[in-house]
């Protein structure tokens, strides 16, 4: 092992000495140890973000109360009204805004981070850290949309006199999920789009055309038996249904084989997306 010391004085009014060692390796052995004494960077980076998104815009942090309405709004008027689908007994606001709030939280965080790498280029071309703190930083944003959209929820259930079950305790489990169904699929397309900036553009049509496919604007019970299994591919469906499980109490039901199969995706794209981002982030620094 490569070892190589250097010793430097402080200036004089400190006579001890200050040691820095240079160690072959050392990056790669204590990369989880370094993320955590980079926390005031971590810190630092979401709360820049936090102040930066709704910077100069007239109406502040109300955007996150909007979005989220407006969508909902529309989704009951075509699929509760139009297309008259089954809501199983709930107002079908409150079912909609159920599976809103997780996608919200999944969209936002996806796009975020897949962005954060390049929007901090000049950071990460000058000095090192480890890389993996940009996108973790990114999604703080997105939790801070989410939890200020769950006013609208507790509005809704307000004005319709609506009141959860136990199940509502176990909402916070279900937010780890869409946290890391949203890491996983965003490491892997920060990671991609240093290399290769078309991700800019697949990303938007990835969550536009998630949106239609997922069980927002409607029940995933909805789906055909036969077909729910394969519909469960598409992870954000455990995810949707863990969600209006918890919140919609005996209203709603999961279909465990299916929520399961989308929790293991939601795993392996989390460990798949960290292994590949730390394989790439050598690069980062030249290719950005």
């Amino acid at each position: 092992m490569t070892k190589l010391k250097i010793k430097r004085r402080r200036p004089s009014s400190d006579p001890s000495e200050a040691e820095l060692i240079i160690e072959a390796g050392r990056t790669e052995k204590n990369y989880w140890q370094d993320i955590w004494r980079y926390r005031e960077l971590f810190y630092f980076l979401a709360w820049r973000d936090i102040l930066v998104r709704y910077k100069q815009t007239a109406i502040g942090v109300a955007w996150a109360l909007i979005r989220p309405f407006l969508t909902m709004v529309v989704f009951t008027v075509v699929f509760g009204r139009l297309a008259n689908l089954p809501s199983n007994g709930v107002p079908y606001p409150i079912l909609v805004f159920s599976a809103m709030l997780p996608w919200q939280l999944f969209s936002t965080a996806l796009s975020e981070c897949s962005n954060s790498l390049i929007a901090n280029a000049n950071l990460l071309s000058k000095v090192y850290f480890p890389r993996l703190v940009v996108p973790t930083s990114a999604v703080v944003v997105s939790f801070v949309d989410f939890a200020i959209s769950g006013i609208i929820l507790v509005a809704l259930m307000v004005w319709f006199t609506y009141v959860p079950s136990w199940r509502i305790v176990t909402l916070p489990l279900f937010t780890l999920i869409a946290l890391a169904a949203s890491m996983g699929v965003g490491l892997w397309m920060a990671s991609l789009n240093v290399q290769y900036r078309d991700f800019r553009y697949i990303v938007p049509f990835l969550v536009q055309f998630g949106l239609y496919i997922s069980p927002v604007g409607f029940s995933s019970s909805i789906v055909p038996d036969r077909w729910r299994l394969l519909y469960s591919l598409n992870p954000m469906v455990g995810v949707i249904d863990g969600f209006r499980w918890a919140i919609l109490g005996n209203e709603a039901s999961i279909y465990w084989p299916g929520f399961a199969l989308s929790t293991s995706l939601v795993m392996l794209l989390l460990v798949s997306g960290i292994w590949y981002f730390r394989k790439m982030e050598r690069t980062f620094a030249d290719v950005i």
